[in-house]
C-alpha cells in the first residue's frame, strides 16, 4: 500500500537529511549557507568570511544536520519532544503488558507503577539524594500515566511549542524546556511527591508565554494574556480539588521558572554571532542532560524496586 503523499514527502526529507548527515549524496557542489550567521560562502569554505564560525566542525553545523532528521525545518526540537514522549510511553505500556498490568481502561488511566521508576520517574527529595539519582528530573518529563495524560500532553505541546521554538529559536526553547520541566519536579520533590509527565515543562511554555504578552502590547495581547491567565487559574483549581493525580507543585514550579525566563529572554531569535554561539552552548547543554539522563537510566534499569 502507497504512503500518503504527506508521509512520502517526509520519508524523503528523513532520507535526505540521514544521506547528508553522513555525507553521502550525489548533487553537485554549490556555495554553502552559514549555519551561524547565515551568510553566503564559497563552495569549498571551510569558514565563514562574515563572522568567522567554521561551517564543518561547529555546535551549529552540527546543530543544523541533526534538526534537518526531523523534516519541520522551523521546529525540529517540538518534533523530537513529540517523538520522544510516544515512544517512551510505548516502553511503558510494554514494559506494564509484561507485568501483566495492561488491558480494559488501565491504558486510559494507569501503567505500571513498577514500569514507571524503571524508566526513571521522579521520587520524593530525600531518595534523589540519597541515592543520587538526579536524572530523574529530567527523564520523569517523557514519561505519562495512561493514554489520556499522555494525550492531553503532547496537545499542549503541539499547540505552544511550535510558537515559542519559532519565536525564540530551537537551541533556547529545548533549554527553556528542561530547566522548567527539571525544576517543576524539583519542587515535586521537596513536597515528597512521586511523579510524572510532562506537564512541568508544558507549564513553562505557558509561563514563558504569559511572560511575552505582558512585554508587549495591542489588543491581541490582551486577549491572549486573559486567555492564559483563565487556563492556568481553572488547571491549578482542578489540582487543589484533588483525587485526580494532579501535581500542582511540579505545574507552579514549572510556571514560576518559565515566567522568569520568559522575561529574561529576548522575544526573538538570536541575530549575532555572540547570540547564537551563547544560544548553540545552551540548546547542546540542554541536549546532552536529556541523553545523559537517559543513559543513567538504563543504567539503573535492573536496579531493585523499593521494598524488595
Amino acid at each position: 500500500m502507497a504512503l500518503p503523499y504527506r508521509w512520502q514527502w517526509r520519508v524523503d526529507k528523513w532520507k535526505n537529511a540521514m544521506r547528508g548527515f553522513f555525507g553521502g549524496g550525489d548533487q553537485q557542489p554549490r556555495p554553502k549557507i552559514c549555519p551561524s550567521c547565515g551568510a553566503l560562502v564559497g563552495i569549498s569554505a571551510t569558514r565563514c568570511h562574515e563572522c568567522g564560525a567554521s561551517t564543518r566542525f561547529s555546535l551549529a553545523a552540527l546543530t543544523k544536520k541533526l534538526s534537518g532528521l526531523f523534516g519541520e525545518q522551523e521546529t525540529p526540537a517540538t518534533s523530537a519532544l513529540l517523538v520522544a514522549n510516544i515512544l517512551m510511553f510505548g516502553v511503558s505500556w510494554m514494559l506494564t503488558m509484561q507485568a501483566g498490568e495492561a488491558g480494559g481502561l488501565r491504558t486510559l488511566w494507569g501503567m505500571s507503577g513498577a514500569a514507571s521508576y524503571q524508566l526513571g520517574m521522579s521520587l520524593p527529595f530525600p531518595f534523589l539524594l540519597q541515592d543520587h539519582q538526579w536524572w530523574r528530573l529530567v527523564t520523569a518529563m517523557f514519561l505519562h500515566g495512561g493514554l489520556i495524560h499522555i494525550g492531553f500532553n503532547m496537545m499542549t505541546l503541539m499547540q505552544f511549542g511550535p510558537a515559542l521554538e519559532e519565536l525564540y529559536g530551537s537551541a533556547r526553547y529545548l533549554f527553556l524546556y528542561v530547566v522548567t520541566g527539571a525544576l517543576g519536579f524539583m519542587a515535586s520533590a521537596l513536597i515528597g511527591h512521586f511523579s510524572i509527565g510532562a506537564s512541568g515543562a508544558l507549564l513553562g511554555l505557558i509561563g514563558a508565554m504569559l511572560a511575552v504578552t505582558t512585554k508587549r502590547g495591542g489588543s491581541f495581547m490582551r486577549e491572549l494574556r486573559s486567555r492564559l491567565v483563565t487556563s492556568v487559574v481553572i488547571l491549578f483549581m482542578i489540582g487543589f480539588w484533588g483525587g485526580l493525580g494532579v501535581d500542582n507543585s511540579a505545574h507552579i514550579g514549572g510556571f514560576a521558572v518559565g515566567f522568569v525566563m520568559g522575561k529574561i529572554y529576548e522575544d526573538r531569535r538570536p541575530m549575532n554571532p555572540a547570540e547564537r554561539k551563547r544560544a548553540q552552548a545552551l540548546g547542546w547543554l540542554a541536549g546532552i542532560v536529556i541523553v545523559a539522563s537517559f543513559v543513567l537510566m538504563i543504567l539503573h534499569f535492573r536496579d531493585p524496586l523499593p521494598g524488595r
